[in-house]
């Protein structure tokens, strides 16, 4: 990637300044207390994690996590496969690109809201095969199977990241767990969406770019999933939008920590308690800049809509329920198209007040 090709520039009310906000305010909460032992004899400790969780999940949207448990060598395993993976010729990396027959695997043309992102991707699932409507079609009832793409080499690289997987899926599904306590629900309310998860993991490159002011690493936009769980290098670039007055705020990147997003099927679960929040990822001239995101997804068959429990004459359902498979391939398919509409979002599912 050399000069700036105009499918990469931005509109000018989403390029980003050149002056950076630091963010202060974006909780940073310590698991250890519900990761040690001692964990089980001490609810009150147990009492402030959900409570600072939920407390994140309302005013921000998002959080970052330390001492969180996960095994420091997997994310070292998996950074370490992921560089020798993009430092390879394009020729090599495009003999695993994805497709719309394919739909995981390399890519280098990626979009946000129909502009091209500055980055490389590779996709993959956690579940494999990942069972999936067909087509975002209501009427059609055929399902099909996504299977991972992988690379000769590195040799190394598919262990790395089934390992990597399973240790944030543990850490991700403890998260919906305090996630449920701090909406005063069991701890495993939401355990019963993800038996036959869609749940992805992708890993982003971000080479030099000659004109970050104009274009973006990635555009705007609001994780569909349950939850993010994204591992950023030293490097950082990962902005969030502040609900408060909209400025745009850098997580300062934490060593070892995990960045958590709340994504648009939390939000709908919660009736609006907890809100999926935009972010984007900026891109510098001199650096290259690699971060791992894993997105815990719902069973396809999945019905979202806000839970009973949460809803009451006071406070009546705000969406309708929507089919999370048919949203997930509506999705996939616009990686692949430039359209002329907008991406299916959850306020199209939004009840009139």
């Amino acid at each position: 990637m050399g000069e700036v090709d105009p499918a990469f520039i931005q509109d000018p009310d989403h390029r980003p300044k050149l002056f950076i906000i630091e963010g202060g305010g974006i909780p940073l909460i310590d698991l250890s207390p519900i990761i040690s032992p001692d964990s089980i004899t001490d609810p009150k400790a147990i009492e402030g994690v959900v409570r600072e969780i939920g407390s994140a999940c309302k005013g921000w949207g998002f959080f970052q996590v330390i001492n969180h448990g996960v095994q420091l060598d997997k994310l070292r395993n998996i950074e370490t496969a992921a560089r020798k993976l993009f430092a390879l010729p394009l020729e090599e990396k495009r003999k695993i690109r994805r497709d719309e027959k394919s739909v995981l695997g390399y890519y280098d043309c990626e979009r946000t809201k129909n502009v091209r992102d500055w980055k490389e991707v590779f996709d993959l699932t956690v579940e494999e095969p990942t069972l999936v409507p067909a087509s975002p079609d209501p009427e059609d009832k055929e399902e099909t199977e996504w299977h991972n793409r992988w690379p000769e080499y590195p040799p190394e690289y598919r262990e790395a990241c089934e390992e990597y997987a399973q240790e944030i899926l543990k850490l991700a599904m403890r998260l919906m767990g305090l996630i449920a306590l701090s909406l005063g629900l069991p701890e495993n309310r939401f355990s019963r969406y993800f038996k036959d998860q869609t749940t992805s993991m992708t890993l982003n490159y971000y080479p030099p770019c000659p004109s970050p002011q104009l274009a973006l690493g990635v555009g705007p936009h609001k994780d569909g999933g349950a939850l993010t769980v994204l591992a950023q290098d030293e490097v950082g670039g990962l902005e969030v939008k502040r609900k408060t007055d909209g400025e745009w705020i850098r997580v300062k990147p934490t060593p070892n920590a995990y960045v958590i997003n709340v994504g648009d099927s939390l939000q709908v679960w919660s009736n609006d308690i907890y809100h999926s929040v935009e972010h984007r990822a900026m891109v510098n001239s001199e650096k290259e800049r690699f971060s791992i995101a894993y997105s815990l997804k719902p069973s396809h068959y999945t019905l979202i809509k806000p839970l009973e429990e949460l809803i009451s004459e006071e406070n009546p359902a705000k969406y309708r329920p929507y089919n999370w498979g048919k949203f997930l391939t509506h999705r996939k398919l616009t990686n692949f198209k430039k359209l002329n509409v907008e991406n299916i979002q959850i306020h199209h599912f939004r009840l009139s007040e």
